[in-house]
């Protein structure tokens, strides 16, 4: 946790996290601020109803996603991006200053142009604001820098959204809003200037300014790693579950709970403490690293939490007068329901930050800003496909407690549906369950595994799960030769299938399958990519090590690639080795969260990678603990 905030100490990051907070904190200010004028004093402007007139108001904030982020993602590919912070933070600065003629004025129509180009001048920023992120960001650091920019924007949509509802309805409420924003915007620019240069990812690029053909373009962008582009669909479809959930608050502390304006900002407050306690605690539960596991657990959360709070909610309250905060608390369950947003919160916050860091880590860096720019325009499309079925059910005479209901359903079926498609994310948290209850994984040297570049890992091997605990270590992805009969026993296939293992067979077995793995082991190398070899070519029933087999030279020899000693330490005796007969004839033998460490040596260059040598190494890592 101490990792990700000394972020805020450093100026590659910093200026930035303030820029995005401060512009975060004054759109919501403006738009809220103009959402309580004209339901408060709609009479005074215009013969429509306050319904309509708050429902335009969030059209028009949305509406320059889907016209400008096409053409805004071009030109963040094009442009050096701390300029271009610098350009939409005047930007805003003039549209504040419009703002304050309209209060002037009370010029509805002036007001509503404003709150167009708010949304317009947040559409540009968008795919500046993640695609400067892993230019400035070290892989590890990834994770968290983007749960601090995840929790403070949720925490800025709090403070704006109550400081506009406050200082709009005192005395001279509008010369307060005109103020509060116009100094926003000042410090936004201010903190800016000290964003470091980011270099242009394609300055060579031809902008193409119809909106509509670069759109479908931007779209096909994103589809062409499919990992990516279904995690930009899972980020979107968490912006449809959010929206759904956070324009139901009014109705919900009004007709459920019995409360006044009080009772929505405490759910909203919930709600965002919530997001932004799971999105701080991404970079613990993850090691640092872009761990895809935390997506599915995420998933699971929101499911259950929702479920819950349909389960709990209290019925609805016969109408009056509302009741003052203190009485909303000391109604029953009311405590239950607050604990449930605060659950829904934490694992959104689980779920969104994995999902965000991989579109910018698997992004290729010349189409990155037009990649998140679509993801951008899809977050926008599912957000008002979100309003548009709210209305729809409420119109149906659905009760907004199953509304939450239907929501947890639909979230179940669209995360199965994901995972299905991309097994990843399964094996994932398969893997990060695993080293988080069963054992607790330490490591010891893991920055000796290579950060890009060919290399084999060798290491011990002790149990049926090591090849998972090795995956859920490894800043890599990496792809095992394994033993064919390992390979495919039933409850572990799906998890070598998944990760690409390479099965292997002796000679006297199936000459033929062990001629296609030597292939694919080169290929994988020839590639850049980690092969990792169990050389003494069997489990350990001893809990000693065999001696390691030859393989592993004719590996090097036909590609010349370092070569990582590895151990494991402390899994001898556990659950799925085979201490005492059978693997897992002894069942949580040791309890849960059982010690164990992996521990990584310096590479070896291919021409001392001979087996007694790596044997001798591998030997020397694991020591006396086995």
């Amino acid at each position: 946790m101490s990792h990700q905030f000394s972020l805020l100490r450093q100026r590659r990051f910093l200026p930035f996290f303030l820029t995005q907070f401060l512009g975060a904190f004054n759109d919501n200010l403006y738009k809220n601020a103009l959402v309580v004028l004209l339901t408060f004093q709609a009479m005074r402007y215009t013969s429509l109803s306050p319904g309509i007139l708050v429902n335009l108001c969030a059209g028009l904030f949305i509406l320059p996603f889907f016209l400008f982020s096409a053409t805004a993602g071009q030109i963040a590919d094009k442009y050096e991006k701390s300029r271009l912070i610098r350009i939409t933070k005047l930007l805003e600065i003039g549209v504040m200053l419009l703002a304050s003629l309209a209060f002037v004025l009370d010029a509805l129509s002036l007001m509503l142009v404003c709150l167009f180009l708010m949304g317009a001048q947040s559409a540009l920023f968008g795919p500046v604001k993640y695609a400067i992120l892993p230019q400035h960001l070290a892989a590890d650091e990834l994770i968290g820098g983007n749960a601090l920019v995840e929790s403070g924007t949720f925490v800025a949509i709090l403070i704006g959204t109550l400081a506009g509802g406050v200082l709009i309805s005192v005395a001279g409420g509008s010369a307060w809003i005109s103020a509060t924003a116009l100094l926003l915007a000042i410090l936004g620019y201010v903190s800016s200037r000290g964003i470091p240069v980011a270099p242009a990812a394609s300055p060579a690029l031809r902008i193409n300014w119809n909106p509509i053909t670069e759109t479908w373009r931007g779209f096909q962008f994103t589809r062409r790693n499919r990992t990516v582009f279904l995690s930009i669909l899972g980020v979107s479809w968490f912006w449809f579950y959010g929206a759904l959930f956070l324009s139901q608050f009014p109705a919900y502390a009004k007709d459920m709970l019995g409360g006044d304006a009080h009772a929505v900002v405490l759910l909203l407050a919930v709600f965002s403490i919530g997001i932004g306690l799971g999105s701080l605690l991404c970079e613990r539960l993850s090691g640092g690293r872009v761990e895809l596991g935390l997506v599915p657990f995420g998933s699971v959360g929101l499911t259950l939490f929702a479920l819950d709070l349909w389960w709990s909610s209290p019925l609805a309250v016969a109408g009056g007068t509302p009741l003052p905060l203190t009485e909303v608390l000391s109604t029953p369950g009311v405590w239950r329901v607050l604990l449930d947003l605060v659950g829904i919160g934490t694992f959104g916050g689980f779920f969104i930050v994995p999902l965000y860091a991989l579109i910018q880590s698997r992004s290729e860096q010349a189409h990155r800003s037009r990649i998140i720019a679509g993801n951008n325009i899809l977050n926008a499309l599912f957000m008002v496909v979100a309003a548009g079925m709210g209305a729809g059910l409420l119109a149906a005479g659905f009760s907004v407690p199953q509304l939450f209901l239907v929501t947890a359903v639909l979230n179940a079926l669209v995360a199965l549906y994901i995972y299905a498609l991309v097994p990843e994310f399964a094996l994932r948290f398969l893997v990060w369950l695993l080293v988080h209850t069963v054992y607790r994984l330490r490591t010891k040297g893991i920055e000796n595994i290579p950060a890009s570049g060919p290399a084999v890992l060798v290491c011990n091997h002790v149990s049926f799960v090591d090849a998972m605990i090795i995956m859920a270590a490894s800043p890599r992805p990496v792809r095992f030769v394994m033993d064919h009969r390992i390979f495919s026993m039933p409850l572990l296939s799906f998890v070598f299938r998944v990760s690409g293992a390479i099965p292997i067979a002796p000679a006297k077995d199936d000459p033929s399958m062990l001629e296609r793995a030597f292939d694919e082991v080169a290929r994988t190398l020839e590639a850049g990519d980690l092969v990792a070899v169990f050389p003494e070519g069997r489990i350990t029933d001893n809990g000693e090590l065999c001696p390691f087999r030859p393989g592993i030279r004719r590996i090097v020899e036909r590609t010349p690639v370092p070569v990582v000693p590895m151990a494991l330490r402390g899994l001898w005796g556990s659950t799925f080795s085979r201490k005492d007969g059978p693997a897992l004839s002894h069942p949580l033998r040791r309890g849960i969260f059982s010690r164990i460490e992996l521990a990584v040596a310096a590479p070896v260059p291919p021409a001392a990678a001979h087996p007694e040598y790596l044997q001798q190494q591998v030997s020397a890592l694991r020591g006396d603990r086995r």
